[in-house]
């Protein structure tokens, strides 16, 4: 049986990717930083922007499983951010998306497989274009994108692959927050959309599992937009 980790796994996107791992064969481990109610068998609590709460986390994974075969990096965090505001803030968004990024995948480097390995990072579209009072969390997704295509090319001679994803709006708790730091409707939001409508979490789990296919092997260092067509507008 074939082991991924998800972190942020136990609500939003990642919550669906770890549903659609489980009903395709694998056994998942979860993570994030607390306990939900009702946790999953394989669930460890981890702060992925803390380099030893990472590396415990792999440590248990090791003695458990052996080996791990997929990394989804999904945990992160948002927030209304420009340089008026908060050094702590800056630093939260940018431990949660680039440093747990980069502290997951070099505690599994040692535990993923040579031409079966696979990682998945969960940018943003926000990691391929700018928001003005976003700049905490454009930096740090524009950073795991550039993060991506190097570690890709890094890792493939081992045959272990790298992607990115990017999604726009995603029918999420965290899209929730923005739409009222914005002081706009879930409605709103997707009358922007050139499609007409926000996607479902599930929409980006199945483009996961794609990547994870063995037959998506030749696919590393991409950064895949889910966005509805608004990269396409002038």
């Amino acid at each position: 049986m074939r082991t991924a980790l998800v972190t942020g796994g136990t609500r939003g996107i990642g919550r669906a990717i770890a549903m659609r791992l489980t009903q395709g064969g694998y056994r998942v481990v979860t993570t994030a930083r607390h306990p939900p109610a009702n946790p999953d068998p394989d669930f460890i609590p981890c702060d992925v922007a803390n380099a030893a709460s990472v590396n415990t986390l792999f440590l248990q994974i090791k003695q458990r499983f052996g080996q791990l075969d997929v990394l989804i990096n999904n945990a992160g965090s948002a927030g209304a951010n420009d340089l008026s505001g908060t050094d702590d803030l800056w630093h939260a968004i940018i431990g949660s998306n680039l440093h747990g990024t980069y502290h997951c995948c070099k505690a599994a480097l040692p535990l993923l497989p040579d031409n079966t390995g696979r990682i998945v990072n969960m940018a943003s579209v926000l990691g391929l274009r700018g928001v003005p009072d976003q700049t905490a969390y454009c930096a740090a997704k524009h950073a795991v994108v550039g993060f991506t295509r190097s570690l890709a090319l890094a890792l493939a001679p081992r045959g272990i692959t790298v992607n990115a994803i990017c999604p726009g709006w995603v029918d999420t708790p965290m899209a929730e927050s923005r739409y009222k730091e914005l002081g706009m409707t879930k409605e709103q939001a997707a009358a922007g959309v050139p499609t007409g409508r926000i996607a479902t979490p599930a929409e980006i789990a199945d483009a996961v599992v794609w990547l994870l296919r063995p037959e998506s092997r030749g696919i590393t260092g991409h950064a895949l937009p889910i966005e509805g067509g608004g990269l396409a507008l002038p």
